[in-house]
């Protein structure tokens, strides 16, 4: 578990000595760890632990006290506004709740980061939009209001409105909060398809342990404001304490269960 990817990766987004405080409070202590490009990387830890704002750090709404967040060759800390913005135009975000506008149309929610960030023509703006829908089981609700839609559609019409401008890198924070088994396992299957079939560079954070092992290539786990690395197999046999505090309070299974036969007794 020591952050570096396997032979053939390469690392799309790197921390590198992150120390972030909010008040007395630190929620980073030197983090450093690495994404890699066109993978799934499920972020995992205690409700506190800063989950949410890795993904706020790496989208520049938040800068850190000291370190890097690099994409790429560019950090992140550095940038001046206008580069930032320039920057989110690579960066799709499935928001927690998944976040619709109520008072507008799922057009409209799924229509605004294509009105926010390119010059497309009304008519190639709206067949974008239906195409995303489509791609992600919605076609025909381009004039429904968020509260028609059940909470699995809402979350869909999110993730629609997340991929519109094609993004290179997905965050997703929390995708399966609230959700019934059936939309979690909806929403992973969504999920995977995208990163497999667009190549995204793709970061969920999670506390649903089942689904992160179905998902993840890697797993990052943070505790006490540093980051612990790994496969999914690595992280299930990790020793660290709060690693198996977690893993226990989620109800871990045998690895033979979590992973499956051959992914537990296969290589990594």
């Amino acid at each position: 578990m020591d952050g570096h990817p396997g032979a053939g990766a390469e690392f799309r987004i790197v921390f590198d000595g992150v120390h972030l405080t909010r008040g007395r409070r630190s929620v980073f202590s030197g983090l450093s760890c690495g994404f890699v490009r066109g993978e799934i990387t499920v972020v995992l830890g205690g409700s506190g632990a800063g989950k949410s704002t890795l993904l706020r750090l790496i989208g520049g709404l938040i800068r850190p006290d000291s370190g890097s967040v690099r994409i790429g060759r560019r950090d992140v800390a550095r940038l001046s506004q206008r580069e930032i913005f320039e920057q989110r135009e690579m960066i799709g975000m499935l928001f927690q709740g998944g976040a619709l506008l109520d008072s507008m149309t799922i057009f409209e929610n799924v229509a605004l980061p294509l009105l926010e960030h390119t010059d497309l023509a009304p008519q190639d703006v709206a067949e974008e939009v239906s195409r995303r829908l489509a791609a992600v089981g919605l076609p025909g609700t381009e004039e429904l209001y968020p509260r028609q839609l059940s909470g699995g559609m809402a979350r869909r019409a999110a993730l629609a409105r997340a991929i519109v401008t094609d993004p290179e890198i997905l965050l997703c924070d929390e995708p399966f909060s609230g959700l019934d088994p059936v939309n979690v396992r909806r929403i992973e299957s969504l999920l995977v398809e995208l990163n497999q079939r667009l190549g995204l560079t793709m970061l969920v954070t999670s506390h649903h342990l089942e689904s992160t092992l179905r998902m993840a290539g890697r797993i990052v786990f943070l505790t006490e404001g540093v980051a612990v690395y790994g496969t999914p197999r690595e992280i299930l046999a990790s020793e660290e304490p709060e690693i198996v505090e977690f893993l226990a309070a989620e109800g871990r299974a045998p690895a033979s269960e979590l992973l499956g036969d051959e992914r537990a007794e296969g290589a990594p």
